[in-house]
């Protein structure tokens, strides 16, 4: 079902270390709004589309998303490499540190791990897919408020192009909606 190119959706190339971008950008992959969360949703509920259409767009852009929690967990990597543990202590990612190292681990940027209370799903396609549009605007607009904590292009860049993909996202999910809301009386 899956074909995997090892080769990221958008290049990542951080040079500099940013300890401060690095635990902002951790909520893009376990955040409320994050990457993770986004896929898991979308690849539970779409055993509850009622046609093949559904279906394949809610497995299409979970798979996405999946791309994009390699896209953010990239970026962390390249933000903390060359960083020190009293580097990171500084910028209170002790706590983290001590768990995780430098490793990746779904956490928001306040610390706290990603929870299968992010993921809702009814069962009624109409009420997924506008809870679907919901969480595509509200991963934009934490893309937006990262892109407003640096001017960094190398940080900037793929923050763009993520902001971009939600909004598409949202399209494809209204349409969707759009057309449900129409068919099926559920």
């Amino acid at each position: 079902m899956f074909k995997y190119e090892k080769k990221l959706e958008y290049p990542v190339n951080i040079t500099k270390k940013n300890l401060e971008m690095a635990k902002y950008i951790l909520t893009g992959l376990g955040g409320s709004a994050g990457e993770l969360a986004a896929a898991t949703r979308y690849y539970i509920q779409s055993f509850s589309m009622p046609d093949e259409r559904g279906k394949a767009l809610l497995i299409d852009i979970a798979t996405e998303e999946l791309a994009h929690v390699e896209i953010i967990s990239t970026m962390f990597r390249q933000l903390v490499k060359d960083a020190t543990p009293e580097e990171l202590k500084s910028y209170n990612l002790g706590d983290y540190y001590t768990e995780h190292g430098k490793g990746v681990y779904p956490v928001n940027a306040s610390g706290m791990p990603f929870t299968a209370t992010y993921i809702q799903s009814t069962g009624n396609p109409v009420v997924d897919l506008a809870e679907d549009m919901a969480a595509e605007e509200k991963a934009r607009a934490s893309y937006e408020s990262l892109i407003d904590l640096t001017d960094n292009p190398e940080i900037l860049n793929p923050l763009l192009f993520l902001r971009q993909r939600e909004v598409v996202h949202y399209n494809r999910f209204k349409e969707l909606y759009e057309d449900y809301k129409n068919k099926y009386k559920l």
